[in-house]
């Protein structure tokens, strides 16, 4: 039995977010107690661990989901919300390990991930205030020649969504500011509710037979002689065939090899108090999610209700700021000055899972076991993409992970002690860069 609980009274198991205040209805699953069994065990409630459930569920296998806090806790259930094409970063880089046809099918996937997320939403009639339209801009004007060639790009592939350049004097009509220089739009790209997402894609997992249990860390995971295994947690195990684990930043503890290989990184949002309808027309004019192309980028949007919902201030030191109101309000003024005085509603941060070459790591361990993690701060359309991927392996429906597999992911030097003031001083380069 799934009991419903009020937001507005139990959001102390979230981060206190805007998407919390604002979720429809945020289910209470039951804590694992007692040995289960099923085909497949899927470690992890945010949208990698819960599309992957579903996708298995559609193709009629019996899937029992263990999340360690609640649906939604990680970053799945508090990211800025944008759903942009692209699975990772610079997939030219990966051409001697993959072949061009692996590099043109990690591109394809990055185009079909979003179209996934949005059949999705029409599939499950799922409320989670889609709209289409988004923008980079431009901070110098090496953004717009890359910008231009991105375009050609795009119109060589076949893209089938507008795409425009928009010249500095035309950017008042995407957003009200004078910080950039350019920008270019896409309508195949937007912005949603990610945490409505979620829990309406776990409601439709429920619904297709997948168990979900919440509050149910896992502790030890053992290798069965027949090759299964037996999922610990404190209140009970579960005996499966097949492992999929989708801890991302929080997979520490889980597998030594997954938790080297991906960083937690903090990212933090904010949400103005609602705006008057003149002013939120004034500052995005065409309802745009818009993000920069610094390497501490700052991307925003409106809300339903006239917020801005204003997110960046990536850190990789480990230490949250004390006030995130107060580290966010100076990047706000920077872009909107009218806003510097602006009250902020709400705040939050969390995690990230960042890998070292920027690329998504989904496949298949020695041992077995299946994984998809380290989105870098670009998931909301690659984790669709990966639970994708891994419900064709799981199934035997096509071998698109064996792409992945072949990409090598380094460990991040120091161990979890050292290895987040390493790249702290790493990032140090890039933000230099920026200045160029």
């Amino acid at each position: 039995m799934v009991a419903l609980l009020n937001p507005q009274t139990h959001s102390e198991a979230h981060a206190p977010s805007y998407y919390v205040a604002t979720a429809h209805e945020i289910p209470q699953n039951p804590t694992l107690s007692g040995p289960v069994q099923a085909r497949v065990c899927v470690v992890g409630g945010g949208f990698s661990g819960v599309n992957t459930a579903l996708e298995l569920a559609e193709r009629g296998f019996d899937v029992v989901l263990l999340e360690a806090r609640r649906i939604g806790w990680g970053a799945s259930g508090r990211n800025g919300g944008q759903l942009l094409r692209g699975i990772g970063h610079g997939t030219t880089q990966f051409r001697k390990v993959i072949g061009d046809e692996g590099v043109a099918a990690i591109d394809a996937m990055g185009f079909e991930s979003v179209e996934l997320v949005r059949a999705r939403i029409a599939r499950y009639d799922i409320d989670c205030d889609l709209r289409m339209g988004y923008c980079d801009l431009a901070n110098k004007p090496a953004h717009m020649r890359a910008f231009a060639e991105e375009k050609a790009w795009l119109e060589e592939q076949g893209y089938p969504h507008h795409v425009e350049l928009v010249p500095s004097e035309r950017l008042h009509e995407v957003v009200g500011s004078s910080r950039y220089c350019g920008g270019m739009i896409d309508m195949g790209c937007g912005h949603l509710h990610p945490l409505n997402l979620l829990l309406g894609e776990a409601r439709a997992a429920a619904e297709l037979g997948v168990r979900l249990f919440e509050q149910s860390p896992v502790e030890r995971v053992e290798r069965q002689p027949d090759g299964g295994y037996r999922v610990h947690t404190p209140g009970g195990s579960v005996q499966a065939d097949t492992l999929v684990l989708c801890g991302n930043a929080y997979v520490q503890g889980l597998h030594p090899v997954l938790e080297g290989k991906v960083l937690p990184a903090g990212s933090y949002v904010v949400t103005t108090e609602p705006l008057p309808d003149d002013v939120a027309q004034r500052l995005l004019p065409g309802g745009h999610a818009v993000c920069d192309q610094r390497i501490d980028l700052d991307y925003y949007r409106l809300t339903p209700d006239n917020r801005l919902l204003f997110g960046g201030l990536c850190t990789y030191s480990g230490r949250d700021p004390k006030d995130i109101r107060a580290a966010l309000r100076p990047n706000i003024k920077r872009v909107f000055p009218e806003l510097a005085d602006v009250k902020l509603d709400y705040a939050w941060g969390g995690m990230i899972g960042i890998g070292a070459n920027r690329m998504p790591q989904v496949g298949r361990l020695p041992d077995g076991i299946y994984h998809a993690q380290a989105y870098s701060g670009h998931g909301l359309n690659a984790t669709h993409m990966a639970a994708r991927v891994l419900a064709e392996a799981i199934s035997q429906e096509s071998r698109r992970i064996d792409i992945f597999n072949r990409i090598p992911h380094i460990t991040f030097p120091g161990g979890r002690r050292f290895r987040s003031p390493l790249l702290a001083l790493g990032m140090l380069y890039h933000r230099l860069k920026d200045l160029l």
